[in-house]
Order: structure tokens, then sequence, then C-alpha cells
């Protein structure tokens, strides 16, 4: 069965998805933007670097509700509207997923909702 994770600070999904769902030890979180911790109708100020601090931020409460933490992370999906802020990205990836890291693949796109910079979403295991 699959069941679907909500929880306090997860900004509510603006569409007909879940923010996150469980199968049996599996858990996705769905793809996140970085939504404003104060206002989920607009994004966090600032650059690529930024928004990816957020949705990290946003996907450890996904996590947390399901007793998981980054370091069950087993496979993330980078979307970069610019595959140029990739650099800027790993630097914050790397201090926030911990060795061994998980995979990923990273997918330019012509663009993302909101005008977000990155999205990214992620399967771990419990």
């Amino acid at each position: 069965m699959k069941y679907a994770i909500n929880g306090l600070g997860i900004p509510e999904a603006h569409g007909p998805y879940s923010q996150g769902t469980t199968a049996g030890r599996l858990v996705f979180a769905s793809g996140q933007i970085a939504y404003d911790p104060n206002d989920s109708t607009r994004l966090v100020v600032g650059d690529a670097a930024v928004q990816a601090e957020r949705i990290i931020d946003i996907i450890e409460l996904i996590l947390g509700e399901v007793n998981c933490t980054l370091a069950d992370v087993a496979q993330t999906t980078l979307y970069l509207a610019d595959i140029d802020d990739l650099d800027k990205v790993n630097e914050v990836y790397s201090r926030r997923f911990i060795l061994p890291a998980p995979a990923r693949a990273v997918v330019a796109v012509s663009a993302l909702p909101m005008g977000a910079l990155v999205e990214m979403d992620c399967v771990a295991c419990r």
C-alpha cells in the first residue's frame, strides 16, 4: 500500500499530487521547488544555491515525517533551468548529502514552475 506524506512546514501541493508518498520501505518526495516558507505563492529570493538549500530543507521535512533523513536518500533528480548553475547547486548538494552520496541524474529544462531555477525529487529507503 502507499500512503501520502503530509506535515507541518511542508508546502501544500500546487496540483493533483502528493508532496511525498511511501510504498513499502521506499519513500518518494515529489519534485520540489523553493517555496518561501512564509508564503507558498512565492519562491525564496536568491540564486540557484539559495533555492537548492530551501528545496533540501523541504525534502528533509518530508523525510522526517516518516523518520528518515537525507542519509536515507538513495536517488535524486535535479532539474535546472540553466545548466550553468550546476556548480552552485553542487556546492550545496555536497554539503547536505553525506557519503556515500545518492545516485543522481541532472536534467537541463527549458522552464520550471513559477520561474524556479531548480527542482529536485528523490527516493529514500527506510
